[in-house]
């Protein structure tokens, strides 16, 4: 047995040296993609938004997902985080005594829960059947129910924990949001920042976004200024208020390579539930380029197909020799 072990493990580490010497180069990561130029997507500002939670109601109802329930009596849409039921959720943050909106200490905020729609996004990266596709227009991120084989490695790729998998059904999907692409033949874009009563998720381009992000940053806190509502561009439904407490902080501009969703807050952006991501640049593009080092010409399959073919060629010899020379283990 001893002597099989050493053997095993001598057949492993060659197909090990096999498959490093074959592959020459050390794997070196892709450029990160940019944003499309024309790139969709959406501002949040948590000083604006007071919980009510219309986008999420909106978001059920376009999309036509039921309710989720959390408390026995079902009387209510309660769900606790996103799903494949549930693409768009207000979280909020809270601290001590809760006497004041948008503080740290002792004080509460909200944040929005949603697809960032990233501009090198991980999902449609490891999607094995193009079932996940980013629009290189509007670099919408979508889904394609009838390519998806049900893998789930998108679920697991993302850094912002958004697909999720319908568990419940025998031909589960995958639960996302998509900017409400399916509603722009009518005129109408994505359902949140249209029924947001104060703006607090606004739509548009998201160079438009990023420019708005950075005016309220630059204004003092109590200033007076004019909020827009709905989307930039649109009809003018704008709204005089005093301007909040800004971190010097757009989550997203940066963030995992850039995402087409932004956000703004007052309280650190960990503590609301974003994740600490590295600036600049994106974990597909690493994953990705090792993914195609490694199974570029089949390298990797057919030094491990030919590493297991020899071990099972080597045991079925000796069990053929024991069983002839009649000495066969037991």
């Amino acid at each position: 047995m001893d002597s099989r072990r050493d053997f095993l493990k001598g057949v492993l580490a060659s197909g090990a040296a096999i498959t490093t010497s074959a592959i020459a180069p050390p794997a070196c990561a892709r450029e990160t993609l940019s944003r499309p130029a024309e790139a969709l997507g959406l501002l949040y500002d948590a000083t604006l938004c007071i919980g009510c939670k219309a986008c999420v109601a909106a978001c059920k109802e376009v999309n036509n997902n039921p309710p989720e329930f959390s408390t026995e009596d079902h009387l209510w849409d309660t769900p606790l985080d996103t799903s494949g039921y549930t693409f768009n959720l207000i979280k909020m943050y809270r601290n001590g005594t809760m006497e004041k909106k948008d503080a740290e200490v002792n004080g509460f905020a909200f944040m929005k829960t949603s697809c960032m729609h990233c501009a090198d996004p991980s999902c449609v990266s490891a999607c094995p059947v193009s079932a996940m596709m980013k629009d290189p227009v509007t670099g919408i991120v979508s889904y394609d129910p009838q390519a998806c084989v049900g893998c789930r490695y998108c679920v697991v790729a993302c850094p912002f924990g958004i697909p999720k998998y319908q568990y419940d059904s025998p031909t589960g999907k995958i639960g996302k949001c998509e900017l409400c692409r399916h509603r722009y033949k009518d005129g109408h874009y994505s359902a949140c920042a249209e029924v947001c009563p104060t703006g607090a998720t606004l739509y548009g381009k998201t160079s438009d976004l990023l420019a708005e992000a950075k005016r309220r940053i630059a204004l003092k806190p109590g200033e007076m200024t004019r909020y827009p509502r709905g989307k930039i561009g649109g009809p003018d439904q704008s709204y005089e208020a005093p301007v909040g407490k800004y971190l010097n902080h757009v989550y997203g501009e940066k963030e995992y390579g850039g995402t087409q969703v932004l956000k703004l807050s007052a309280v650190t952006f960990e503590k609301v539930g974003m994740p600490d991501l590295p600036p600049n640049k994106s974990g597909a593009a690493t994953s990705e380029t090792i993914q195609h080092t490694l199974y570029g010409g089949l390298i990797m399959p057919l030094a491990v197909l030919g590493a297991l073919s020899f071990i099972a060629k080597k045991n079925v010899r000796d069990e053929d020799d024991s069983a002839a020379n009649g000495t066969g283990e037991k």
